[in-house]
């Protein structure tokens, strides 16, 4: 039995992780056992999935397979990103340069802020009354 040649990866954005495992194909695009643009239904979601291999012009060497869970479609779409450019520069790390200058092995940090006692959201107030 041939073994199974495959590049994991992982990414995170908000509260969605990604887990990307790259194979040698012919460019499918399956996240959740559904096909990319079933899954994802906006363009500007499915422009910021494929953006690495782009980058890289290896979107046609690689079948693409992504378990994503937790988030919103935003937040998972830019998790499979990050975890697309991590699994790309496990197949080839000469990649990486070109990766990094897109900007697309930064793990963007920025989460949701929590509501707070006595307001009405994260920073919006009730209005404020002085008499």
């Amino acid at each position: 039995m041939p073994t199974l040649i495959q590049y994991v990866a992982t990414g995170r954005r908000k509260s969605a992780t990604a887990r990307v495992f790259l194979r040698p194909g012919a460019g499918k695009f399956t996240i959740n056992g559904r096909e990319m643009e079933q899954y994802f239904t906006t363009v500007g979601a499915r422009a910021a999935v494929k953006q690495p291999l782009l980058a890289t012009e290896t979107a046609d060497k690689f079948d693409v397979l992504v378990n994503a869970d937790g988030g919103g479609v935003l937040g998972q779409a830019g998790a499979v990103r990050l975890g697309l450019a991590r699994a790309l520069c496990e197949f080839n790390a000469e990649l990486r340069g070109k990766l990094k200058s897109e900007g697309f092995l930064t793990r963007d940090a920025r989460e949701h802020e929590r509501k707070k006692y006595g307001q009405k959201g994260a920073r919006k107030r009730f209005q404020f009354s002085k008499r």
